[in-house]
């Protein structure tokens, strides 16, 4: 009865956390790859999750009800309003990992590999130029470090037009395969980078290969919310140069910005989605 009641006299609080509970389960549910049907171009599960999301952020403002009825009193001990904790749930769920709500599929995520190829390509362009900025003792090991750099873009960029234009699951597996490898060289670049002396030489250098590492590490991600879970752990498998041992030698300013300006949208908000997306990486194993 206490919940019964509870629900009849916190209404705007219950269908919160009805709405909540809807994207955390849609989420689920898509990372496994349960569709329960197509919706236009999307799906059902993509469409629950986003419509119970709008929802949210509808009931988390109400300003007609700020306006005519007074202040909450405060709930000991905390002193938090009612209005204060459907904001704030309202936020929790906003920052909660929804690829769903992107309607990722093979096919998108493909698509959206594709489309960071300019970026990739000018990345990959700039480490064949900073060669030049280096002195002369450390251009041995910043070439080395980076050698193969163009021959993997080219693969995975092809394997990733492959898929759109015939999406199967063998495609998708050598892009999983092929994405990890990349990953794996720009990481094992970095550290040798971080071995040279000069520093200015090594900051050239890092900052060269981060700008690769950065567009290699999105395309990751993109891979793995597709991906199974016996997929994800496989490809974990294969990084043995772990994302913890190159974090420190990564500027987050400069990938914030470079995620900000491929989706068009601002730094906060790309932060953000760097923090989720390396939290999904560690956890996965990566």
């Amino acid at each position: 009865m206490n919940i019964l009641s509870n629900i009849w006299n916190q209404p705007k609080t219950s269908a919160a956390g009805l709405l909540i509970a809807i994207v955390t389960v849609a989420g689920v549910l898509s990372q496994q790859g349960i569709s329960l049907g197509h919706a236009g171009s999307g799906t059902v599960v993509t469409l629950a999750g986003a419509l119970a999301t709008a929802l949210l952020g509808l009931l988390a403002k109400d300003p007609g009800q700020a306006q005519t009825l007074p202040p909450s009193p405060p709930i000991p001990p905390y002193g938090i309003t009612g209005s204060a904790r459907l904001g704030a749930w309202a936020l929790i769920a906003l920052l909660l990992p929804l690829p769903f709500l992107g309607g990722c599929s093979g096919v998108s995520v493909a698509q959206d590999i594709v489309n960071w190829t300019p970026t990739l390509q000018s990345a990959v362009a700039t480490v064949d130029t900073t060669v030049s900025l280096l002195a002369p003792a450390d251009a041995p090991i910043f070439a080395a470090a980076t050698a193969g750099f163009d021959a993997a873009s080219n693969v995975l960029v092809a394997q990733a037009k492959a898929y759109l234009a015939n999406p199967s699951a063998g495609t998708l597996a050598q892009i999983q395969t092929q994405v990890v490898t990349f990953q794996q060289q720009v990481n094992a670049g970095l550290l040798q980078a971080a071995k040279i002396v000069d520093p200015a030489s090594q900051k050239h250098a890092l900052s060269a290969i981060q700008a690769v590492g950065t567009v290699v590490s999105a395309m990751l991600s993109l891979v793995q919310s597709v991906s199974s879970k016996t997929a994800v752990a496989q490809m974990a498998s294969r990084s043995a140069i772990k994302q913890a041992r190159v974090e420190g030698l990564m500027d987050s300013s400069l990938e914030a910005r470079v995620v900000a300006e491929h989706y068009g949208e601002g730094v906060g908000a790309a932060r953000m989605q760097l923090a989720e997306a390396e939290r999904a990486l560690e956890l996965a194993g990566f």
